[in-house]
Order: C-alpha cells, then structure tokens, then sequence
C-alpha cells in the first residue's frame, strides 16, 4: 500500500499585502487546515479518494471563506447559482450540477448523480429536484448569504457591471486595499476543490463554486464541465480556479491527464504547460491541484497567489497562500 495524499484549493487571485491583516490570514490558514486533516483522516483510515474529496469540498462549502456553499458569491441579479463536480478515476464515473439555488451542499448532489444516475449533468430546478428525492438537504437563498459577498456584488455592480474585475496587482496598486483577506476579495477565482489518491493508487477530483460575482443569470462554467474544471481516470486528478471559460475553451483539467499519458510526462511538467502556456495564450488566469496515482502533487498557478495545501497521510499539513 501506498502512501496516500489529498489536496484542496480555495481559490486564486491578487494578493493585496498592503491590506493584510494578521488574524484574518491566520483564519483561512486554520480552516484550509482544517480541511485538509478531515480528508487525511478519511484516507489513513482506509477510505476512498472518492470519499476523501467529497467530504473536503462539502467542509469548503460549509466554510464562509470561500466562494462555494455558504459564502457564495452574488449573480447580477442578486441571485445565488452554484455548480460542482466529481469524478472516480477508478471508473471515470462522474456527476455534476450546475445553476442549482436551493442546495446546501452542491457536491453531495453530484456525488449522488455520480452514484444513482445513468446521467452526468443536471441543472437547475431538475437537479434540485434529483438532490431532494436522494434525500439531500435544501435551504432558503438566505442561507448562503455574508455580508462581504453583497459588498462585493455592490462593488462590482458600480464598476462598470463588470463580472470579471481587474486581478492585477497594478492596476489594484491604485485602489489600496479594501478588505483585510490576503487574496482581494474582488479579483479572486473562487472555486474551491479537491483531489486525492488513496492507498490503493485509485485517484479522485471535486470542484465547487458559487460562480463570478456579478455574472449574467445562467451562466455556467468550467467547474460543473468534466474535464475543464475537474478531471480523474487512472493517471491524474485535477481540480481548477480560475477564469472558467478559458478553462472550458483549453479543456484544461483533461489535458493535463492527456499529456501525461499520451506525451509520457510527468504530472508536474503537464500541469505547468497547461496553467503557465496554455491558459496565458488566451488570457486565462488561475490555477490548479492535481495528483497522480504514484502520489506525486502539484499545485501551480499563474495569478499572485492560491489558496492551497497537501496533506500526506502520516505527515504534517502543508498550507500556503501565496507565491
């Protein structure tokens, strides 16, 4: 048996070092923590990567921190839509939802399309529908709610009813920090995901967002879209953040897996001809965590900072933030 490994991201963006406060760094450092010891300790008993992974971004969902589940960000309608994935390497058996509003936990319901559908994706009411007969919990808008994500929705609203604001450090320079999170709350990527291989080498991917703050109603990216922003089968795991309609357009997350196993090399060079290459060729921000079934981790991102960690089983947590 080999030694097992899961790793989380929480999202990517600009880091805005002039309006970082200590306490409120330490907090997400804690709850990435967190996470990561719930999934080392599914895995060091002897569970799944599917299991693994689920249960991480389910404990991300719960965490207001973080663009998916409560905390999630606001359409330009004031409306909640999120999307999630999951994928069984072992199988390449998967399920999704997308644009669903009344969930709490997203990732439950495509584990549940994943285990009691012949289907992949549902949508809107329909998946909401399925999540419910499956026995999963639903809650009222209200429940996803925090005050900083409205504060975010006002800001990008006045800008011009841009839904992707500026994430460069150069142009944020200008503006001076406005909160106190290490990654600007207004030009952060966030989706929040997992990937995991087990003792047994079976690798495993989850993916959640709560969206683009101030996107158009109905749009749906990379997150729920197997193989763009999550992707397993029997050589790599990947989950992505970023500006998800590059991610679709490059089919990021599959081609780091193709890669690897069409060219022969190794998890860490595809994923950096993917998020370093390929992505920036369009203008594609962000980043990804991916792992391969000798348990080999990679964690690169082309934005000022990620949201992220590993957790070998038997060994310390590894958290980082920034570059």
């Amino acid at each position: 048996m080999q030694a097992a490994v899961i790793a989380i991201h929480g999202g990517a963006g600009t880091i805005t070092r002039a309006a970082m406060d200590a306490a409120r760094e330490r907090e997400y450092i804690e709850a990435l923590q967190h996470v990561l010891q719930a999934g080392q300790r599914i895995l060091a008993d002897g569970g799944s990567a599917l299991d693994a992974v689920t249960e991480a971004v389910r404990l991300l969902e719960e965490c207001p921190l973080f663009n998916a589940g409560k905390g999630a960000v606001l359409t330009h309608a004031g409306t909640y839509e999120l999307d999630a994935a999951v994928m069984d390497g072992a199988t390449l058996d998967a399920g999704a939802v997308a644009c669903v509003t009344r969930l709490r936990n997203p990732v439950l319901a495509a584990r549940a399309v994943l285990e009691h559908s012949e289907h992949v994706l549902f949508a809107g009411a329909g998946a909401e529908a399925f999540a419910q007969a499956r026995g999963l919990e639903l809650v009222e808008p209200e429940y996803y709610f925090t005050q900083a994500r409205h504060d975010q929705w006002q800001r990008a609203r006045a800008n011009a009813g841009m839904a992707l604001l500026d994430h460069d450090a150069a142009a944020l320079a200008a503006q001076q920090a406005r909160g106190t999170e290490p990654i600007d709350p207004d030009s952060k990527f966030g989706t929040v995901g997992a990937v995991a291989c087990d003792s047994r080498g079976n690798l495993a991917a989850a993916t959640s967002t709560g969206g683009v703050t101030n996107k158009q109603v109905g749009r749906v990216g990379d997150t729920p879209l197997i193989g763009a922003g999550c992707y397993a089968d029997d050589v790599a795991a990947v989950s992505a953040t970023g500006t998800g309609e590059m991610f679709i357009r490059t089919v990021a997350a599959h081609d780091v897996a193709a890669q690897m196993r069409y060219a022969g090399v190794s998890l860490e060079e595809a994923a950096r001809r993917v998020v370093m290459e390929k992505l920036p060729a369009i203008q594609g921000r962000g980043g990804l965590i991916a792992v391969d079934r000798a348990g080999n981790v990679t964690l690169p991102f082309n934005t000022e900072g990620m949201y992220r960690g590993f957790a070998r089983v038997g060994e310390a947590v590894d958290v980082s933030i920034y570059g």
